[in-house]
């Protein structure tokens, strides 16, 4: 079998050198370059043409989301493999959306990133399981409990910049109901904190910045 092509993008060096390491051990892998950033991923993409690239998220100059989205357009070839430390939905659903065949954590064992690895060149999607529940949990998610018109007002509100006292005050509600309606905004989208809450709700087309 032909060895499969590999690029490696991470802004630090010491997991570049590490992963390198662990996947030249590897018969059928070859590492061909590594990029520090997403700028570096788009052009290593382009002028490389690897069949794998294992890519972090956040990282400067260029996120990995963005990158993503410039391989998909430029090198739709290129299969992109991320590995990172976040599992948060406001990671992983953009950068599935944006392109990446698979998402895995860094804390993956190295024989599943292996296997993961030889999957991804065969055009196979790879989540970690962890991954996979909250891709799942999000795509049931427009079905279940919808946003009321308050907390949709709520969320607007927050969209827009304003604090949980301004909010209150322009809804002539508590700051205290405030924060509960904000608990039941999290709870329905599958987030964790204000901006996840806006990112998810502009992205499902709950919400406009132009209202």
């Amino acid at each position: 079998m032909p060895n499969i092509r590999l690029v490696i993008v991470d802004d630090h060096p010491v997991v570049r050198d590490g992963l390198r390491g662990m996947l030249e051990s590897q018969p059928d892998f070859e590492v061909v370059g590594e990029g520090a950033n997403g700028e570096e991923a788009v052009q290593l993409a382009s002028s490389l043409e690897p069949e794998v690239m294992l890519m972090d998220l956040r990282m400067p100059v260029m996120d990995g989301v963005t990158a993503l989205e410039r391989i998909k357009s430029s090198s739709p070839a290129v299969k992109v493999l991320v590995l990172t430390t976040y599992d948060s939905d406001a990671d992983i659903l953009p950068a599935i959306e944006a392109g990446a065949m698979g998402y895995l954590l860094k804390d993956t064992s190295r024989e599943d990133l292996y296997s993961a690895i030889r999957a991804t060149a065969r055009g196979e999607s790879v989540l970690s399981p962890g991954v996979a529940a909250r891709v799942l949990g999000q795509m049931r998610a427009p079905g279940e409990e919808k946003l009321s018109s308050r907390e949709l007002e709520v969320l607007q509100l927050v969209a827009e910049g304003h604090s949980n006292k301004e909010i209150g005050d322009r809804l002539h509600i508590s700051q205290a109901t405030v924060k509960s309606h904000l608990i039941h905004i999290f709870d329905k989208l599958g987030v964790s904190d204000r901006t996840a809450a806006v990112t998810s709700a502009l992205r499902r087309g709950i919400l406009s910045l132009d209202q």
